[in-house]
């Protein structure tokens, strides 16, 4: 009601978040997953046209039929991973770089200054051999920060086309809540909006937003076409009373940013339960060593199967009481659908057939 706000000043905001219910229906499928990989925190699945590559760390992967090849390394914390349909491979780290490989482009390394030096690639997609769709995450912090952008209520994110011939950027929308994921579409551009829990779609025409999936019930992370036409979206954390109750609190959340370590924040996490320093939210303590499977948690797994109108139809899960967390991407390619559990430090291989459907 439009009188919300106002009445919340004198009866309270009521904390809730949308339920675990249809094509969320909780189930174990990603705990029971086969892992084509175990390596630590694996990121950012792309596909050339012939092998899977992914981000571990500040270094770039082939999953080939064996052992992982390394195919770039670096310093830096690869952010953002995109392959292209002539060969070309675009690398986004946690500075802020985007570099090319291979391709028409090869070498190429657009300045941050056509950003309006931004410094925070989430996501990233080619839009043919020489157009690159850009998500910045945030103005104000870089990718690694994200628990920091989200404890600040930011809303800084933008989404960039860059011309790889002429190095230069346009940007197609601002005041986004942490971009995290991308979908191209011939009329538009599908964003994974984090903080605001939803997608959007951005125009080609005139940069217009739209909602088209909203109130979800985790923080969506990257987005991938599937083969049937519909996508794949990967949620990295769940939502939770807790979590959405500090946020409410500004001075709260304040001090607890001041004076308490990161890891131990009242935020959503890659994983959890390795600390007894962790918050804890009623009904997520073990009991006689039991840690039940619908307790509230930090982290969560979750992947979802949209169907071409990006409408949930099916959902796979890691409970509260699994270890298979932190998805943060997923792809199909080759008949298979695999996905990154970065908290996990796992790659998956899904049954595209199971899960829990709406």
């Amino acid at each position: 009601m439009i009188f919300d706000p106002l009445l919340d000043l004198f009866r309270g905001k009521a904390v809730t978040i949308p339920p675990m219910d249809g094509a969320f229906r909780p189930n174990t499928e990603l705990d029971e997953a086969q892992a084509a990989l175990q390596i630590a925190a694996p990121d950012n699945l792309a596909f050339d046209g012939e092998e899977i590559l992914f981000s571990s760390g500040s270094d770039v992967l082939a999953l080939s039929g064996g052992a992982p090849v390394v195919i770039a390394q670096g310093d830096v914390l690869v952010t953002a991973l995109a392959a292209g349909p002539d060969g070309a491979l675009a690398i986004g780290r946690d500075d802020g770089a985007i570099t090319i490989r291979g391709g028409a482009h090869d070498g190429k390394s657009p300045s941050s200054a056509i950003f309006s030096n931004l410094a925070c690639p989430t996501a990233m997609a080619f839009d043919g051999a020489d157009s690159l769709i850009v998500a910045q995450g945030s103005a104000r912090h870089r990718a690694s920060d994200w628990a920091v952008d989200l404890m600040e209520k930011n809303a800084s994110g933008s989404l960039w086309r860059v011309d790889l011939t002429t190095s230069t950027a346009q940007r197609l929308a601002s005041n986004l809540a942490f971009p995290y994921g991308i979908l191209t579409q011939p009329q538009r551009i599908v964003v994974a909006e984090s903080w605001r829990h939803r997608l959007v779609s951005i125009s080609r025409d005139n940069g217009a937003s739209q909602p088209l999936l909203t109130k979800l019930p985790g923080y969506p992370a990257r987005l991938a076409p599937a083969a049937d036409g519909g996508a794949w979206l990967a949620l990295f954390a769940p939502r939770n009373r807790l979590i959405e109750f500090v946020l409410l609190e500004d001075d709260y959340r304040t001090a607890m940013m001041q004076e308490i370590d990161r890891p131990h924040w009242i935020a959503p996490a890659l994983s959890s339960g390795q600390s007894f320093l962790e918050p804890l939210q009623s009904g997520g303590v073990k009991t006689m060593g039991i840690h039940k499977p619908w307790s509230p948690s930090r982290s969560y797994g979750l992947v979802v199967r949209l169907d071409a109108d990006l409408r949930p139809v099916a959902s796979f899960h890691s409970r509260a009481n699994g270890r298979r967390h932190g998805i943060t991407s997923v792809i199909e390619a080759n008949g298979h659908v695999l996905a990154a559990s970065k908290g996990g430090h796992a790659i998956l291989a899904i049954d595209r057939q199971a899960g829990s459907e709406a």
